[in-house]
């Protein structure tokens, strides 16, 4: 069954498009590569032929995606845990609202948590500017991407934002399925996980009379991802620092892309996902009375102090917020190896060609240690002598 016409423009693909959809990708000049990462050692002809065989959206997902998910884990992740799904029930549908450090894998591994803990897949938001070129666009729309437009003036803004608001309600309460999307317009790259008040007024733009009862009826779920080794580190500390030396940072063609490729074979190390105490009615009928400000602000809050509290906060993290105050506060939380480990790649980092070193340390080691001042209380130590 199709989606009304208004949601084309938005709308993953239904079962009645996939079958094109696969043949497009076993056609694709970028086939072989992919071949090659999700079955090594297979003929790109037996492979071709098993996307082809796909005809429905759920088996793309179980027969692609879910080896994908596999290949990802065993490559890349020592060690991939997730909590709270015990909370939720795999009959109802959620607005599952997450922090944001990489392009693709904070939504791809949720799916995969999803499916081994015995729930559906959700749709996945996907921004405008990434839906290119065509191959990524069909394996994105056939494993329940949908797009957010992005770009155009102020009224573009409003319009594509109420366009989104009906889109995702009509996903919950209509088509009943579950919709990822993140807590923020782009990724976290200063490790300050911050939910965006436009993202609360967004949500109940589609039904605005009472914001209380709009967002309760969304089902809205906080998650919180944590990466040892942070995706893209180095790739976000470079533009954070050219942004700080220029005020400004333009993408080069392409840059989007490698940060995809990037962050799916960069070594992650640990990673967790917790699914954090839903928002209930309850919790959004304490700020009923406020403004539409106030209330944006307070609900933002609210999910902030959930997905901060669900974060898991890794040894790098740690190692990085005592090199950052010379101390040794934290050592507790991790090993001499492993901050070894650490402090190898920092010099790694501060080997770049830039000028500035203070200023690279200060970024790189806050893309770390930042979410550790975000998590918990900082005790107040003094600082070691001779530490770097």
């Amino acid at each position: 069954m199709k989606e009304p016409e208004m949601f084309d423009d938005l709308r993953p693909y239904c079962d009645l498009e996939i079958s094109a959809a696969m043949h497009r990708i076993a056609g694709s000049e970028y086939f072989p590569m992919l071949s090659e990462f999700i079955f090594p050692g297979r003929e790109v002809g037996e492979v071709r032929d098993l996307v082809r065989g796909c005809t429905t959206i759920s088996e793309f997902q179980y027969r692609i995606m879910r080896i994908v998910h596999e290949r990802i884990v065993e490559r890349s992740i020592s060690c991939f845990t997730y909590s709270g799904l015990d909370r939720l029930s795999p009959s109802e549908k959620y607005l599952f609202v997450s922090n944001h450090r990489d392009i693709m894998l904070d939504a791809m591994l949720m799916q995969y948590a999803l499916y081994k803990g015995g729930h559906a897949t959700s749709e996945i938001s996907f921004g405008s500017n990434l839906m290119h070129p065509q191959v990524v666009v069909d394996i994105g729309k056939s494993n329940k991407m949908f797009t957010v437009l992005r770009g155009g003036n102020m009224h573009d803004f409003y319009n594509n934002s109420l366009r989104l608001s009906e889109y995702i309600r009509h996903t919950l309460t209509v088509k009943r399925e579950s919709v990822w999307i993140a807590q923020r317009n782009g990724r976290t790259k200063d490790g300050c996980d911050n939910t965006e008040q436009g993202i609360i007024k967004m949500f109940y733009m589609s039904k605005p009379q009472d914001p209380a009862v709009s967002l309760a009826e969304l089902n809205i779920v906080p998650v919180a991802i944590s990466y040892q080794w942070e995706s893209c580190d180095l790739l976000k500390t470079q533009e954070l620092y050219r942004r700080r030396r220029d005020g400004r940072y333009e993408k080069r063609l392409g840059e989007d892309l490698n940060s995809i490729l990037t962050g799916i074979m960069q070594f992650k190390g640990k990673v967790h996902i917790t699914f954090c105490e839903r928002i209930t009615g309850d919790d959004l009928d304490a700020f009923a009375g406020l403004s539409h400000g106030k209330f944006n602000s307070a609900v933002a809050s609210l999910m902030d102090s959930r997905i901060h509290a669900g974060y898991h906060l890794m040894s790098n993290n740690y190692i990085a917020h005592d090199m950052r105050s010379g101390s040794n506060c934290f050592a507790m939380h991790y090993t001499p190896s492993e901050r070894a480990c650490f402090e190898k790649h920092y010099r790694e980092v501060m080997s770049l060609e830039e000028e500035d070193k203070d200023l690279l340390r200060e970024i790189f080691l806050g893309i770390y240690a930042n979410s550790v001042d975000r998590c918990i209380d900082i005790p107040q130590v003094p600082p070691l002598e001779g530490l770097q």
